[in-house]
């Protein structure tokens, strides 16, 4: 068991180097974070360990055991039906192209059904895209050389792929070396060079991007764990980096708070930016 104290130092830490904040309520988790921190570490003296990263050092480490990165691909699925019926529609109706954001890359399954929701569009409609592009960001370095590498596992039974899509045109399959009945599957190189993962903290002072350079942003799920104050400053400066016009995508229990005179919803955590918010 960890101290009180060695709790608070982790929660502080966390905060300082990420943003994330962790409540009382998260005890149990702090310390099987710890523990994961440990072993990755290879000591058992935890204050030791966080002396090293209070100093500077195991910061990478430090962040990757601290951050959540459950996902899956097509996760809150609606939202790539709207993807594709409305925004793709209204991109080639008006010949302007999509560039996207993706502020919470995981390790690659949101991105990769941003790309296979588009190639899936172009395949459909008789005037494809004529340009697209995708940044996707994370914090955690371990989670984006996953994406980069897009590897993943999957079961055959499983119904992470809506039925517009086939898996077999955007990736190449081969049987699990230790799961029968399993699968690897690796993302095509065509699919995957149409990507670009960075390292970035959504907690930064600014953002390296231009003024309304983004027709969609994708903001799921990573809210949640921060304060709300925090939740304010980084919608806010995301919304600086959306067109006018452009879209922003939410998780399923999050709001845009103080930006809700700013957008239209026009869908399930489906917002358009209606004006500026200055």
């Amino acid at each position: 068991m960890y101290s009180a104290r060695q709790l608070d130092r982790a929660r502080d830490l966390a905060y300082r180097h990420s943003g994330i904040t962790l409540g009382d309520n998260k005890d149990v988790m702090i310390s099987n974070r710890l523990d994961k921190l440990k072993r990755a570490l290879n000591s058992e003296d935890i204050d030791e360990i966080m002396g090293w990263v209070e100093n500077g050092n195991h910061i990478e480490t430090f962040v990757s055991t601290f951050t959540t990165n459950k996902t899956n691909f097509f996760r809150e699925s609606f939202h790539f039906d709207d993807l594709k019926e409305r925004v793709v529609k209204q991109a080639i109706e008006s010949a302007s192209g999509l560039k996207i954001y993706c502020s919470a890359a995981s390790t690659g399954e949101e991105p990769y059904s941003i790309l296979m929701t588009l190639e899936q569009a172009n395949s459909e409609y008789r005037t494809p895209l004529s340009n697209y592009s995708l940044i996707a960001t994370d914090i955690d370095l371990d989670v984006l050389k996953h994406a980069s590498n897009g590897i993943y596992e999957w079961n055959k039974n499983a119904d992470d792929f809506p039925e517009w899509i086939k898996p077999a045109n955007y990736f190449k399959r081969r049987p699990h070396p230790s799961k029968e009945g399993d699968f690897l599957i690796k993302v095509k190189e065509t699919l995957m060079r149409k990507v670009r993962f960075d390292q970035m903290n959504l907690m930064s002072a600014s953002y390296p991007f231009k003024g309304e350079e983004f027709d969609v942003v994708f903001c799921r799920n990573v809210l949640i764990y921060f304060n709300q104050d925090d939740q304010n400053a980084i919608l806010k400066k995301l919304f600086r980096t959306l067109k006018l016009g452009g879209t922003l995508y939410l998780g399923h229990s999050e709001s845009p708070l103080e930006l809700a005179p700013y957008v239209e919803r026009c869908g399930q955590n489906i917002f358009v930016k209606t004006k500026e918010y200055l």
